[in-house]
């Protein structure tokens, strides 16, 4: 693990009731599943890395589809609950490693690399994209969902919490906080040499509202309204979290 970068073993549980648990949990699967599927069709091969992968649950349900599938985590507790959801005969290979030593344990090119939630957990997103890079099969496809910064200054803009917006309180182990968000230039700058396929925001109006109330109450209303206007401008800028699905450019 690199000097400062996030390990979760400590909120386990926190982390996954409040990042996958609820509608909000529902709505970001929905908006990833929506776009994995859809370039699925252009992979050359089956093989998958899920990096950070968390409770892993987009590449286990690409492993029931039959892709072979390798998640790896810095966090023992999350990779365990992983681990627990699939059957002892699994396919599926777990490796309880930090980003940086992927290099030194994999053997191969995949030509689908998900890494969802991890960037803005990262000190120094240099030497991940040059993991990546390392992994990722000319032609590979890279599914990199992160934390939109502007979204809770927005949300704080909205709700009058101006103190907030100008005294933005600094992360710390024992909340959800991101310790280094990066802005949607930044991430793109890191992409300059791919090919992008897809945009989405995730969760680009339920966050905002203040008060649930109307169609809010509706579970499935929102989240066809969240998957109808998660590709649209401006709304997908506005998303709690970004998800980008971009093809490495033969060198």
């Amino acid at each position: 693990m690199a000097d400062n970068d996030r390990n979760f073993d400590d909120v386990a549980n926190h982390f996954a009731n409040k990042i996958y648990g609820g509608l909000k949990g529902t709505l970001r699967l929905a908006v990833l599943w929506r776009d994995i599927s859809e370039i699925l069709p252009q992979l050359s091969s089956n093989q998958v890395l899920d990096i950070g992968a968390g409770l892993g649950q987009i590449s286990l349900r690409l492993a029931e589809k039959g892709y072979d599938c390798t998640l790896t985590d810095i966090s023992k507790v999350m990779l365990d609950k992983a681990k627990a959801s699939v059957s002892p005969s699994s396919p599926v290979q777990f490796l309880h490693a930090g980003y940086q030593d992927l290099p030194d344990l994999l053997v191969g090119n995949y030509d689908l690399i998900l890494c969802h939630a991890v960037l803005e957990w990262i000190e120094y997103p240099d030497k991940l994209f040059a993991v990546i890079d390392k992994l990722l099969a000319d032609k590979g496809v890279l599914s990199l969902c992160f934390y939109n910064p502007a979204a809770p200054i927005y949300r704080n803009l909205l709700l009058g919490n101006f103190y907030h917006v100008n005294h933005p309180k600094p992360a710390d182990n024992h909340s959800l906080t991101p310790s280094y968000p990066k802005d949607y230039d930044t991430v793109m700058h890191y992409l300059q040499d791919y090919k992008i396929l897809t945009q989405s925001g995730i969760r680009v109006f339920y966050d905002y509202a203040i008060k649930k109330q109307g169609g809010l109450l509706v579970p499935d209303d929102v989240i066809a309204l969240e998957l109808q206007y998660s590709q649209q401008m401006p709304y997908w800028r506005m998303g709690r979290y970004l998800h980008i699905i971009a093809q490495k450019r033969p060198k």
